[in-house]
């Protein structure tokens, strides 16, 4: 079981809008918290240091691994969050739709109401659930970036390693760049709307 599986199934499991692009980055950095765990990479200032290969048996934190840059001067954090991210949640979602770990739920009383997904009853969704009600720090870190926390703010407390703490303060610096940006795009959608209406 990985930090990332375990956070989609918890954004999936409760009932809050994330937006698939925030939710993206988080699991990429994620992803590269299991790598430091699994001593596939190190931190080194706002740098990803490969190491040998990863010791989970997992297709996404493989091909994450197999994604790294292995030379100097190596990859930034946040380009690679970036990189990364780049649809990572439809990726973990087909992939646990494939494998029966989730299913469609309607919302709503009519039968073409709008579809979204939710976690099937599963030794993974029992553990990433466990994991969530103990408020273990980096899975309560990680959902806080994409604002599925209970706790709010961006408080890293907790996280005992510095490499960790480097990931999850560069996930929430990359939601909210991908938030001005979106804000951005809207102030400019709105602008020229009202330039073709005229006064």
């Amino acid at each position: 079981m990985t930090t990332a599986k375990d956070l989609f199934i918890v954004a999936m499991g409760l009932n809050r809008s994330v937006g698939q692009g925030d939710l993206s980055l988080a699991l990429a950095g994620a992803e590269l918290i299991d790598l430091i765990g699994a001593d596939a990479v190190t931190v080194d200032g706002d740098r990803i240091v490969p190491g040998g290969p990863p010791t989970l048996d997992d297709r996404f934190v493989g091909e994450a691994a197999a994604g790294l840059t292995r030379q100097a001067p190596y990859e930034r954090i946040e380009d690679w969050l970036w990189r990364r991210g780049r649809d990572l949640s439809a990726a973990y979602q087909a992939a646990l739709e494939e494998n029966g770990e989730l299913k469609p739920q309607r919302s709503g009383r009519l039968p073409f109401g709008s579809e979204r997904v939710e976690p099937v009853d599963t030794p993974a969704r029992r553990r990433a659930t466990e994991r969530w009600e103990e408020k273990e720090p980096v899975l309560a870190a990680l959902a806080s970036a994409v604002g599925i926390s209970d706790e709010g703010g961006d408080d890293e407390t907790g996280l005992d390693d510095e490499a960790v703490t480097t990931v999850v303060a560069a996930v929430h610096d990359a939601v909210m760049e991908l938030e001005a940006v979106r804000q951005r795009r809207n102030i400019e959608k709105t602008a020229f709307a009202n330039l073709w209406r005229g006064p």
